[in-house]
């Protein structure tokens, strides 16, 4: 036993059990201690029920605030398909090799990123202390999003209730009135507490109920209904004057763009980004599925629909612009909850367009939101032996608390984690899987349950060419201040 002395006891409580969870996490070269609890414990780990199940939390994940307030600006601004094509080019390559990789890597060790980063050097022969210790980048990477998205999520929420109520419908188009209703009287230090709060009880809600019985079962409603919604929307705005304006943009091909490296660059930051490779929340959803679940296949879904919903925003967005007579040239939330809600306030129907729109803008900021805190929830499960409930309750009070304090520079925050932990956290998780791990573990993983199975060809594209994406997602990020 390599001079280990390994226990394995029935003893249920006090310092024991802390330095089983200690020996588990950080490693231990003298103490490798398993009680008959942690075992159980891990042969008893919620698992997603359903195919399908799986496959609509994880698109949950990714569609999110920047398939809406982001991509149809930047479909905007770089011209059409002269963005779109360049985009779905990077989307092939993200979903064939990150995605897959993140997917595989949780489900190979039943655990996020901290427990997968040590499984990775345990493989390798250095223990697992080191990479659990890098783990902790992406959990962190994790829950500080989940806590710039509970600002957010707050702020959809209450206009959610605004539209419901009439409230939002009732400031009518006049921006300046728009404007401070947003940026003065919610977005503002101290001035949305109630909608946080709101905002965690409700995402701690779904997430106390465990994967299979909460997480599942809300975004196999939810995520349905979204794009159901957004189709609606689509069609009844193609139906506005002024609206084919907005299709023959999107329409459009511009050679010289197609020649522009931002052009490139963006597209490539978008389709990133997108996508949730940071090392922590397809990792998770992964370590919930079961051995003969087909990874390449759900990854593929995953990018599909992700895609479609980010099409299908921009075939709301930029006609509706269009046909207000407004110009789509701002991005982030002023784009939503400003220039939007003076398009929506200026149609016939626009009380009713306005709260199906921030109704489907609750489901995709939910869906994310619940997969930024499952990081978090199981670290503290696994970590502490908590049950769901108390760990779900423990993560989501910090992030709340924290939320709180930091909502006035909400957008900072994010663009923070965002430019930086979360490429990071990309590329430690596939430096680990293909670099570490090793080309047959990575194969082994990946191709078991897979109906087609992979081969040299994403082992050389997730080595080479998705790490050198991550640094260039880190560089270009720096530098350019933000690339999706």
């Amino acid at each position: 036993m390599s001079g280990r002395l390994c226990w394995q006891q029935d003893n249920s409580g006090g310092t024991t059990e802390t330095l089983a969870s200690l020996s588990r996490y950080f490693g231990d070269k003298d103490v490798f201690y398993i009680p008959r609890k942690v075992r159980k414990m891990k042969q008893n780990r919620d698992v997603f029920k359903t195919t399908w199940g799986f496959i609509w939390a994880s698109i949950g994940s990714a569609v999110g605030c920047g398939n809406i307030w982001r991509f149809p600006v930047m479909v905007s601004k770089y011209g059409g398909l002269t963005y779109i094509i360049p985009y779905l080019i990077f989307v092939v390559l993200v979903a064939n090799s990150g995605i897959i990789e993140e997917f595989a890597l949780g489900r190979a060790a039943k655990s996020g990123p901290i427990g997968a980063f040590g499984l990775c050097t345990e493989k390798r022969g250095w223990g697992r202390r080191f990479g659990n210790m890098v783990g902790v980048v992406p959990v962190l990477g994790s829950l500080g999003l989940a806590i710039g998205y509970t600002c957010v999520f707050g702020w959809i929420i209450k206009y959610a209730y605004m539209a419901i109520s009439g409230k939002l419908y009732a400031l009518g188009t006049d921006l300046d009135t728009l404007g401070y209703s947003f940026g003065v009287e919610t977005a503002s230090a101290g001035s949305n507490n109630m909608w946080i709060i709101i905002a965690v009880v409700v995402a701690l809600a779904i997430t106390a109920f465990g994967v299979s019985s909460g997480i599942e079962k809300v975004n196999k409603f939810m995520m349905p209904l979204l794009f159901g919604m957004l189709v609606v929307l689509a069609i009844y705005i193609s139906t506005l004057p002024g609206a084919s304006e907005g299709y023959k943009y999107i329409l459009t091909i511009n050679p010289a763009g197609l020649a522009d490296p931002n052009t490139w660059i963006y597209a490539f930051g978008m389709a990133f980004f997108s996508l949730s490779v940071a090392g922590n929340g397809s990792v998770i959803y992964g370590s919930y599925l079961e051995r003969n679940e087909d990874i390449p296949f759900s990854a593929a879904r995953v990018a599909i629909f992700d895609t479609i919903a980010s099409l299908l925003a921009t075939f709301v967005i930029l006609p509706a612009m269009a046909a207000g007579g407004v110009s789509c040239d701002s991005s982030g939330p002023g784009l939503i909850f400003i220039y939007l809600v003076n398009v929506f306030n200026g149609m016939a129907v626009g009380r009713i367009i306005g709260v199906v729109f921030f109704i489907l803008f609750v489901f995709a900021a939910l869906s994310s939101i619940i997969n930024l805190y499952e990081v978090s929830v199981a670290f503290v499960q696994d970590f502490f032996r908590a049950k769901r409930a108390i760990a779900a309750f423990f993560a989501l009070g910090i992030g709340c608390f924290v939320a709180i304090f930091i909502q006035g520079i909400a957008s900072e925050w994010m663009d923070v984690v965002n430019n930086f932990i979360c490429p990071i956290g990309a590329l430690l998780a596939a430096i680990m899987f293909f670099w570490v791990a090793g080309k047959d573990f990575a194969l082994k993983e990946v191709n078991e349950g897979a109906k087609i199975p992979v081969g040299n060809a994403f082992i050389f594209l997730g080595k080479y060419v998705f790490c050198a994406c991550a640094i260039v997602a880190l560089v270009a990020g720096a530098i350019l201040g933000g690339i999706g």
